[in-house]
């Protein structure tokens, strides 16, 4: 009986993983980069299974994704699956929950809800017919899905005050001054140059709020943000290292294919159709 227990367990850690997604994004499809799997420190190119087996180990994985794009969603989902089929997984924390909700999602865990947006408060900015397959399948398993923002309260709170953020990693002026540049570059220039620090300050308490939940969820976790929150170079690992906490991580951004992804803002990238070109400065100066 020990004999045929021993197998079975063998057996479900070796399981295929799920199929991969099919593409949805229209653009890049004869791309060469496209489905490119790339570690940035090497330059070698992995299998989706290679990846998956070298993530497997790692106490906390970093996956950034483009938020609008449906593809970076599936494979988020398929990452989770896959590892789930490789090891027992600790935790799954979200950038698009926050701690207000943390309860409303505690309750919902293993329950069958008509209208789970609605019972998890979900915000409205968030698409749900990208995250819902993810929050879905977490709250189906055992183990915890968690909140990695900020409340909106903090968040004003933050920008009226600015907290002084502790540690020389996250705080270094090769860190805030590209944070600063995408700052203004997000908004088009139209940013008054004084609220530009505020900005900076809630964007840099996120990424600590995030390296501060990573450090206190069960192992191994696995955050899903913005690609720009996960980066080696600028995000959530420089704060994990001010928290003494600089090893251990692992960084994946999925990318849309054509866009540059420099070796130090990675561990590994994984290339996906693109979404149509919008500008955003367009309709913001309207």
């Amino acid at each position: 009986m020990r004999f045929v227990l021993l197998c079975c367990v063998f057996l479900a850690g070796c399981q295929a993983p799920p199929p991969l997604p099919t593409w949805q994004a229209p653009n890049g499809r004869e791309h060469a980069d496209l489905g490119v799997i790339r570690d940035l420190r090497t330059g070698e190119q992995l299998t989706p299974e290679q990846l998956v087996d070298r993530l497997a180990p790692a106490p906390r994985v970093l996956v950034g994704e483009q938020h609008d794009n449906p593809d970076h969603h599936s494979l988020e989902l398929w990452l989770l699956q896959a590892l789930e089929h490789k090891r027992a997984q600790g935790s799954v924390l979200m950038e698009m929950l926050n701690p207000d909700q943390q309860a409303k999602v505690d309750q919902a865990r293993g329950q069958s809800l008509v209208d789970l947006p609605a019972a998890l408060a979900w915000q409205k900015n968030w698409e749900w017919s990208m995250y819902g397959p993810i929050v879905r399948h977490a709250l189906a398993q055992p183990y915890p899905l968690l909140a990695a923002n900020l409340d909106r309260s903090e968040i004003m709170n933050i920008y009226k005050t600015r907290p002084v953020l502790e540690g020389s990693a996250s705080t270094a002026k090769r860190v805030q001054a590209p944070l600063l540049d995408d700052i203004r570059d997000s908004h088009c220039g139209l940013l008054p140059e004084e609220q530009l620090p505020s900005m900076l300050a809630v964007q840099q308490q996120r990424d600590r709020r995030m390296a501060q939940r990573l450090l206190a969820a069960p192992q191994p976790a696995l955050l899903f943000a913005g690609a720009f929150h996960v980066r080696r170079d600028l995000g959530v690992p420089l704060h994990l290292a001010d928290l003494g906490a600089g090893q251990g991580s692992i960084s994946v951004v999925l990318a849309e294919v054509g866009k540059a992804v420099p070796a130090e803002t990675a561990d590994y990238v994984w290339f996906t159709p693109a979404l149509p070109e919008k500008d955003h400065c367009a309709q913001l100066r309207k």
